[in-house]
This record gives structure tokens, C-alpha cells and sequence, in this order.
């Protein structure tokens, strides 16, 4: 069935020839007649609105529970006995790039490890799109550059260049965001930064990388380290159909897009979840408890993963690394070589949606919009008022007037934006990086701070970007509801993407950066 409109001509699923949908009834506003609902002859039309709405799992599942329209076999091609609800789950979930080249029995192998059900699929497509804004505009403050990447998938880049890190081509640093030109063609849709290292994720997950080519460190045996300054496909990974990218100081990691969670080159000792050479640079599946159950979203400290995992019933979280300071997690400071589940969260009743790894320490987003902190709270980036570590997730208090709906964590600071758009910060602002403009350059925050500087643009902010790296003072990206991007923090290499004043080298208040559009 054809529906024409001023836009030109939708295509609609087929409707049976003779529908047997029973003709329901609907009262009329004001003095009108009860007249004939005619949607249950036309489930195509129905069918549409859903997909275009892009309904969430909850809702479609609640229109299955509350009307049975909606939940009988909707006679679609290819599955007749699916209900409109698992169609129009179906027909969003192609909507995403990952999902759309997938084969169909790469489609149903995922529908099988999510609960067998098209909207849990969705469901579990959506939760990784949330941690890492995948598929979505885009800006990252690393270790003395910056990576910023539109919802077209086109790739800025700005700040140092020392080791090519900037995939311009060349090793000269760049005070303005400039288009990686060498990428024309290729839609990104996620991007990873580290000590002088990107990698970008394209919607065909592939994986492309720049800077130096391994982790070179004193006290490690590695391979002598070489410069990229251009973006190159990445060999070992051409077998996996790649969709995020975490970068640690020692070790990469990569989740595959039915979840599963792959890691390179740790070296010294820890393997992080498998027995591999030190000098191993191939990519390792993680083994152990998450050998059977899918991740939608990874994220790595300095010497440590967190990964957020997925199950029908719920999102826990498991850590993997080193466990010194208590940032596993666990309650105590034992390394885990396998991953782990964090249990702590079901004793605080608290499902989570998002984690973060900052170097040492980390956050974590929980569906009702509490924030957990846990790890080193050097300079209160735990947000509790203190600096005592927390070898377990605790709810930060600070924050219970608050829904949050993101959390970054960095090296010794955390951001949080709530559900309004507002921004908090807590941790050391010794680089300005906090966004408070109190005038005391050694200042620490031991509890959560309203950015004020950021409500003064009078924009709602989505996302915030924090340096993550102890070998760099840090800088910080807040990207706003209309894609407008502020930056403030250290700005001496042009990771800010914004011109400072004579003999400056960070700047307190946030500035506009020009030159990239993240609407």
C-alpha cells in the first residue's frame, strides 16, 4: 500500500486483501456521532506511526499489554505471526547502521541472546547508543587533542599533533578544527582518544586508527613504536564488525556489534581476561562471565575496564584490571584478571544505564537518575565530601535533588548533566577544567557544583568530554542540545579549538568553538 503525500510517496507495508481486524469504535469530541476507527483495517497505517515515532521498548510493550490490536499477528511478510509492536521494533532497529548490513542470521543470533523478542533487540541497541552516542554528534577532549565528529559521520580534529594523533596528515598541531579530509566517504559514527593515539569507528565496523601504533612505556617490552599521521584501517579487526572503541594507557579494547568485548596489547602482567604474550597485539575475546552475555558499552581507566552489560531483565556492570585503590568495584583492592560482577548495585537497588572509567576513579548513571562514584577521591572527584577512597559503588548524596542523564569521569574530576540540561562538576580544577570560575587555580570541589558558567549560555547541554590522562593538565568539552560546543580548560596545544589571549595557556570560561557543526 502507497500513501501520497505533499512530500512525496511513503511506502507501507502490504495489507492483506481481506483484513480480519474487527471494525472498532471510537467516540467522537463534542456532539459528533460514534463513527468507524478505521485503523484496525489499516494496520499498515498504524504501523508507520509507530516506526515513525520511534516508540521505545517500553512503550511498544505497553501497548502490547493495554490493547490487543496491537499484540495480535500483525500477517506481515516475512513473519506473519509477529504483532504490529515486533514489526515496528523490527522496522526501527533498521534504522540504525549496525543493524541494517547485518545478515539475517547475524540478526537472529542477536534477537536469540537478548530475550527473543524485536523490541529487547531495540532495546539493547539503544542502551549502547546512550552510553557513547553512537551514531550521533560527537566531541572528545584526550590528552592534548580533541576529535570531534558530526552526526553525518564527517571527523574534526585540533590540538597537539606531535605523534600525528590529528590524522591531517602531517605532525604540526592545529589551533582550529580542521576535517579530516582522508576519511571523505567514510561515515564514522564513533570515535576513542588516547595518550597521542584516535581510533574512529565507521557505520561499516571498520576501524581506523592514528598516532602511535602501540604503547610503548618505559619498563615494558614492546615493539618499536611508529607514527601514523594518516587514518589506516586497522588489520587485526577486519574479522570483527567493531561498533565502539575504549582506549586505556596500556591496552585497547573493542565491543563487537553482538557484544562481546575484544582487548589488545596490555602488556607487563595482566592479560585483562585472557592468557595471551605481553607483546600480544591481536585482539583477545574477554573470557569468563561475559562470554554469554552481550555488552552494549565499554569503558577504560588508566589500568582497568568497566563494561556495561545486558540482560532482559536488567544492566549490571562488570570490571576487569587493576583493582588498586578500590576501583573494580569489589570492596577491596584485588586485581581481577576476568570480569567480574560488580554486585554492589543490586544492594543499592540501582539498575545501571551508563558507566564511565575515569584514570582512577569511577562513575556510573543509574535508570532513575542517581549517580554512583567509587575508587581513588583524590580532591573529592567522588563527589562525598571527602577525599577517602570507595572500594564499592556509593550513591553520591549530593546529587539527590538531581535526575542525572550522563556522567564523565576524568583523571581526579567527574562531570554530571541532569535531565534539565544543568551541569555539575566535583574533583580538582587545577587546570581550570571544572568550569568554576572561583579565581583559586588550586581549588578542589569535594562535593557536587553547579557549573553557573554553562547556564549562562542559556543552552541545554547533552554531553561533556573530559580529559582522561594523567600525563596532561585537562581540558573539557560541553556540547549543547542545537550542537553548539563550548571548551574550557587547558588550551596551550589548541585542544580547545579556540584562540587564547597573549601568554594564556588555559581558559575558565567556556567558549564557543567555531569552525565544526554538531547540529
Amino acid at each position: 500500500m502507497d500513501a501520497t503525500t505533499s512530500n512525496g510517496t511513503l511506502q507501507l507495508h502490504s495489507i492483506p486483501e481481506n483484513p480480519s481486524y474487527l471494525c472498532l469504535k471510537r467516540q467522537c469530541l463534542g456532539n459528533s456521532a460514534p463513527g468507524d476507527f478505521f485503523l484496525a483495517s489499516c494496520p499498515s497505517i498504524a504501523l508507520h506511526i509507530l516506526t515513525t515515532c520511534d516508540l521505545s521498548p517500553r512503550d511498544l510493550a505497553k501497548l502490547e499489554a493495554t490493547c490487543s490490536f496491537f499484540r495480535k499477528p500483525a500477517n506481515f511478510s516475512p513473519d506473519f505471526e509477529l504483532s504490529i509492536s515486533e514489526v515496528a521494533a523490527l522496522d526501527i532497529c533498521q534504522k540504525r547502521a549496525i543493524f541494517k548490513c547485518a545478515g539475517e542470521e547475524e540478526r537472529q543470533e542477536m534477537k536469540r541472546k537478548c530475550g527473543g523478542s524485536w523490541k529487547l533487540v531495540l532495546k539493547f541497541l539503544k542502551a549502547g547508543e546512550l552510553g557513547c552516542r553512537r551514531e550521533r554528534s560527537q566531541a572528545l577532549a584526550g590528552p592534548g587533542h580533541s576529535i570531534a565528529v558530526t552526526s553525518n559521520g564527517v571527523v574534526y580534529s585540533f590540538g597537539s599533533n606531535g605523534s600525528g594523533q590529528l590524522g591531517q596528515g602531517t605532525t604540526e598541531d592545529t589551533w582550529q578544527p580542521k576535517p579530516v579530509r582522508s576519511l571523505n566517504g567514510i561515515r564514522i559514527i564513533q570515535a576513542a582518544i588516547g595518550g597521542e593515539r584516535t581510533m574512529l569507528i565507521s557505520d561499516a565496523g571498520e576501524v581506523y586508527a592514528f598516532g602511535k601504533d602501540c604503547f610503548s612505556e618505559a619498563g615494558l617490552e614492546a615493539q618499536e613504536t611508529k607514527v601514523i599521521t594518516s587514518p589506516q584501517r586497522v588489520k587485526s579487526l577486519t574479522e570483527i564488525f567493531v561498533v565502539q572503541a575504549a582506549i586505556g594507557n596500556y591496552f585497547t579494547a573493542v565491543l563487537s556489534r553482538e557484544g562481546r568485548v575484544y582487548t589488545l596489547s596490555w602488556g607487563k602482567d595482566e592479560r585483562l581476561g585472557h592468557q595471551t604474550d605481553v607483546n600480544c597485539v591481536l585482539p583477545q575475546p574477554l573470557l569468563g562471565a561475559l562470554e554469554n552475555i552481550p555488552v552494549v558499552q565499554i569503558s577504560a581507566g588508566f589500568c582497568y575496564l568497566l563494561a556495561l552489560a545486558y540482560q532482559p531483565t536488567g544492566m549490571s556492570v562488570y570490571s576487569v584490571g587493576c583493582g588498586l585503590g578500590g576501583k573494580l568495584g569489589h570492596g577491596s583492592a584485588t586485581s581481577e584478571k576476568q570480569p567480574r560482577l560488580i554486585e554492589q548495585f543490586s544492594v543499592l537497588n540501582l539498575e545501571p544505564v551508563m558507566v564511565s572509567a575515569g584514570t582512577w576513579h569511577a562513575a556510573v548513571v543509574g535508570r532513575d537518575g542517581r549517580v554512583c562514584t567509587w575508587g581513588w577521591g583524590r580532591f573529592g572527584c567522588l563527589g562525598h565530601g571527602t577525599e577517602e577512597l570507595e572500594m564499592a559503588p556509593k550513591v553520591v548524596e549530593g546529587l539527590k535533588d538531581v535526575k542525572a542523564v550522563h556522567v564523565a569521569a576524568g583523571d581526579y574530576a567527574t562531570f554530571v548533566v541532569s535531565d534539565d540540561g544543568q551541569v555539575y562538576s566535583f574533583g580538582c580544577s587545577e587546570s581550570a577544567n571544572l568550569g568554576q570560575d572561583d579565581g583559586d587555580v588550586d581549588e578542589i570541589t569535594l562535593t557536587p557544583k553547579l557549573v553557573s558558567s554553562l547556564k549562562e549560555t542559556k543552552e541545554r547541554v547533552v554531553h561533556v568530554s573530559l580529559t582522561n590522562s594523567v600525563k596532561w593538565r585537562g581540558h573539557t568539552f560541553a556540547m549543547t542540545e542545537s550542537g553548539t560546543l563550548y571548551a574550557f580548560g587547558t588550551g596551550d596545544r589548541g585542544q580547545l579549538g579556540v584562540e587564547l589571549g597573549d601568554n594564556l595557556t588555559e581558559r575558565e570560561e567556556p567558549a564557543k568553538v567555531v569552525g565544526v557543526d554538531l547540529s
